[in-house]
């Protein structure tokens, strides 16, 4: 009988929105021998993650926990527990995920108040503040760090409505935890998810969440069950909680890996971390000029950790994307929604947000430019 051969993929630098590169500490900690979901020894480490989790979304809230499943799950899994049919919900859309947001909403059985702004630009809160004021508003949700765009919406004025208003507050932090500062209880946040693949620097599979504890009260006091199972945060208490009932055999090996990924983030520092990631955003768009590229968002709207640039008339963005992976070994993104073929997305996250990445996928853009 043949052997079968394994799965050996090339090394590529994922300079994309998501996968980011990840560190050969998070690495080997996915390769460490597997203990079961009950295991005292595993127990510690869930405790341990929790802490961790707590300090980097700058919050108290007992339930901040890591879903397992991707981020998408914990976006599913803070509206299937506060929203109901009926309830009032304010969402800002400026990009793609807010628009899933609004998705989710409304399938929920949830009234959706949409406020727009264009892509590449952010929420106007005196709009997202009216539009909140207008009505019995319940829920208030919108993207802190817009992944299909590059747009980094500052939170404070709408979670002052919000609160004003006595509404809930949802921010996705999928791509800004560990990239830049995440103050849920400062800033007034209720409920927040974010994913492993970004900033964290760890392998796509677990989505952090924080509710506090209005947010958990709404999920007890509903008049029907969420309407996920797996994702009822009520049932997931009683797991990461001190009873530690069964819910679901949790991603050992994922967990070990995002417990690295910690590590890795206060080994550096979170005040560190943030710094490297903001010079080694300038530094791409000190570099970009260089050879005739702009960046969509304006300078002050910009997430350091990814950015959009403008694909040049007559350029085919999805070559120049294949020359880049096939010749260079360098993963970028393309355009999402309206922004599709329009522009490249650079991701500089975790431990690509360095200025051997920023020379690196420069240098690649220049010789695909040129051909």
């Amino acid at each position: 009988m043949t052997e079968r051969a394994p799965f050996h993929p090339t090394e590529v630098l994922l300079l994309g929105p998501g996968p980011s590169p990840v560190s050969h500490r998070v690495l080997a900690a996915q390769s460490a021998p597997v203990l079961g979901h009950l295991d005292p020894e595993f127990l510690g480490l869930m405790d341990r993650v929790k802490a961790d989790l707590r300090a980097l979304f700058s919050t108290e809230n007992d339930f901040t926990l890591p879903i397992s499943a991707t981020g998408s799950a914990g976006m599913e899994a803070c509206i299937v527990n506060l929203v109901e049919p009926g309830d009032r919900v304010v969402v800002g859309i400026h990009g793609v995920f807010g628009e899933r947001m609004k998705d989710l909403v409304q399938r929920q059985g949830g009234n959706a108040i949409e406020v727009r702004a264009d892509y590449g630009t952010a929420l106007d809160s005196a709009a997202m503040a009216q539009a909140i004021a207008n009505g019995d508003t319940k829920l208030v949700c919108f993207v802190h760090a817009e992944t299909s765009t590059g747009v980094l919406q500052p939170p404070e004025p709408i979670c002052a409505a919000a609160k004003g208003a006595g509404a809930l507050v949802l921010m996705d932090c999928v791509t800004s935890l560990g990239g830049t500062r995440v103050a849920l209880d400062e800033w007034g946040v209720d409920a927040a998810y974010s994913g492993t693949q970004k900033c964290l620097g760890v392998p796509p599979g677990l989505s952090p969440v924080s509710f506090s504890e209005a947010a958990l009260e709404k999920a007890r006091n509903r008049k029907n069950k969420p309407t996920s199972w797996y994702l009822d945060v009520n049932l997931l208490s009683s797991y990461w909680g001190s009873d530690r009932v069964y819910h679901h055999t949790a991603p050992i090996s994922s967990i070990y890996g995002l417990a690295a990924g910690l590590d890795d983030v206060f080994d550096e520092g979170m005040e560190a971390r943030f710094e490297r990631h903001r010079a080694a955003a300038q530094s791409l768009y000190t570099e970009l000029e260089t050879i005739g590229l702009s960046c969509l968002v304006p300078e002050n709207l910009r997430t350091p950790m990814l950015t959009s640039v403008v694909v040049p008339d007559g350029v085919d963005p999805g070559a120049v994307q294949k020359h880049l992976r096939s010749a260079h070994h360098i993963e970028v993104g393309g355009g999402l929604g309206t922004l599709k073929g329009k522009v490249w997305r650079i991701g500089l996250m975790g431990h690509g947000a360095r200025e051997t990445s920023v020379r690196r996928v420069v240098t690649a853009l220049r010789d695909a430019l040129a051909r």
